[in-house]
């Protein structure tokens, strides 16, 4: 069940493909609160579908944006289904193919990278390719925002089985957050353990893929968690 399940979210994804031709490039800017300061900080999430909000029930019930209330951040998400440091980087179309771009040119505060879980499904051809873009992406958003802090979270994952390269891949995350001097925050692969879409307590929306309202805002409840155990806190 869960490796046809893994299969289901391959299939998902090249269906995601092939609509993001018609994407936007704007940014989906929710406001965090009815009522920001103008200097609330601004923190743009660079992300794949689990930060973009798929499967919530309406943008506001998704972690980044909970966070970002809570905070009184003006919040700019460019996360985007299906997204990895290699997964459809080469087929977002004119206006997405350069996300780590479109953040820079926002001049965030602060920026939340959540990148990684569709990397998986290349890792057996392309595990060298995935490394080297982990480490170029981190580079290029550290030089193009010197003053900016940057939070690396380990990527997310979905069900209790899970290949060999998610840890692989957390990996060189982390040591590539190291090397640019980044917070990182470890151990969300593991946050929707035991809550899979085969679990009698499962936080997954009906697509069996992504986290539902129950599931996002748990994981809001574990960020939140381990923004105030940064030194400094966030």
């Amino acid at each position: 069940m869960r490796a046809r399940r893994m299969l289901s979210l391959g299939a998902a994804a090249s269906l995601v493909l092939s609509l993001a031709a018609c994407s936007s490039p704007s940014p989906e800017v929710i406001p965090s609160a009815p009522v920001l300061d103008a200097n609330a900080p601004v923190v743009a999430f660079y992300g794949d579908s689990y930060t973009r909000g798929t499967g919530a029930s309406s943008p506001d019930k998704r972690w980044s944006t909970i966070v970002s209330a809570e905070r009184g951040w003006r919040e700019i998400n460019r996360s985007e289904n299906g997204l990895g440091f290699v997964n459809r980087r080469a087929s977002m179309g004119p206006g997405l193919d350069d996300i780590p771009a479109l953040v820079i040119d926002d001049d965030p505060d602060i920026v939340f990278v959540t990148m990684g879980l569709n990397d998986n499904f290349s890792y057996d051809r392309a595990a060298d390719d995935i490394r080297a873009a982990i480490d170029s992406d981190l580079r290029r958003l550290r030089d193009g925002l010197p003053d900016a802090r940057i939070v690396v979270v380990e990527p997310f994952w979905y069900t209790d089985d899970r290949p060999a390269s998610v840890d692989v891949i957390a990996g060189w995350v982390e040591a590539a957050a190291e090397r640019i001097d980044a917070d990182h925050i470890g151990g969300a692969s593991h946050w929707l353990d035991g809550h899979d879409a085969d679990a009698s307590d499962s936080w997954m929306a009906s697509d069996g893929l992504h986290p539902n309202d129950t599931g996002y805002a748990d994981m809001a409840k574990r960020m939140d968690a381990a923004l105030r155990a940064l030194d400094p806190p966030l």
